[in-house]
């Protein structure tokens, strides 16, 4: 997966990373429970830190 020169992901790189279908992610910032994105004009960013934070935080240990 290339980075940006800015740091930021399109909603389908963010997605792909995940490992979800982007309506999924889609639905996640709907409901406001997905990591946290950025309004570049008309368009949703993801940084992969932040990205990567979120996953941290709601990941269960078994």
């Amino acid at each position: 997966m290339r980075e940006e020169p800015n740091g930021m992901w399109t909603h389908d790189e963010a997605a792909r990373y995940l490992g979800i279908q982007p309506q999924t992610l889609y639905y996640m910032n709907y409901k406001g429970n997905g990591p946290k994105s950025y309004k570049v004009g008309k368009y949703r960013r993801y940084r992969r830190r932040d990205i990567d934070a979120w996953l941290e935080a709601n990941s269960s240990e078994r």
